[in-house]
């Protein structure tokens, strides 16, 4: 169904989520570390990155900091640490979900077969509001005519925000309609992705409005 790449330099590790992605009908792509997996990436087309962040050479915030500039693949992140600041720090550089271990593999396959599904919806019209222009069969993203380099998770919330012009959402409401509800993460990812997000559409930022106490909105007429 799909090609994963499991970056993970405990082999036993390795060969479990090897399994249950095997289970769920794809095909895996091993690295042991974060050297092989750019490598893997650039020569094969992956549809979604399995990433650890505890790696000889290359760490995995390395990693996804590189591999947002080559694929905007979807990247779950998995590490042994539950700081909420490096989770914070793995969404910043693009990751779209993050499990801390030890974790249920049946999880996250549930969770790699969502991000799959989300990445692969792709209506055909294209999106414009000011100068913002989305094509959503593609997933390209055009500023003024150039076109712009967003994460998986920045691009879906730029969708959904130009999909639902003027209507309010909560970061709760955000939260649930782009991570899912079995996320493992707090509100302030949201502000983290808008923030990214904000600077990459520079003067347009403005067409999404901050309502203090009540969430966001994107408005078309400002």
């Amino acid at each position: 169904m799909a090609n994963i790449l499991i970056v993970e330099d405990e082999k036993n590790m390795q060969d479990i989520i090897a399994e249950y992605m095997q289970r769920g009908g794809h095909t895996c792509f091993m690295a042991d570390d974060g050297v092989d997996a750019l490598l893997i990436l650039k020569n094969n087309p992956m549809d979604l990155m399995i990433l650890d962040i505890m790696m000889p050479h290359l760490d995995g915030f390395a990693v996804c900091k590189m591999a947002r500039e080559m694929s905007n693949l979807p990247i779950i992140m998995l590490t042994a640490k539950s700081s909420e600041d490096d989770k914070l720090k793995g969404y910043e550089l693009g990751a779209d979900d993050y499990m801390t271990k030890p974790f249920s593999p049946r999880v996250l396959l549930a969770k790699a077969n969502a991000l799959l599904r989300r990445s692969s919806v792709a209506p055909a019209e294209t999106i414009s509001v000011g100068k913002i222009s989305i094509i959503p069969a593609s997933h390209k993203v055009f500023l003024d005519g150039q076109e712009i380099t967003l994460t998986h998770k920045e691009y879906e919330l730029l969708h959904f925000f130009m999909s639902n012009p003027g209507q309010i959402f909560s970061r709760e409401q955000l939260l649930n309609r782009i991570w899912g509800y079995d996320f493992e993460g707090t509100t302030r990812t949201v502000d983290t992705h808008i923030k990214t997000l904000r600077q990459k559409l520079g003067d347009e930022s403005k067409h999404i409005v901050t309502l203090i106490r009540s969430g966001y909105k994107f408005e078309v007429a400002v």
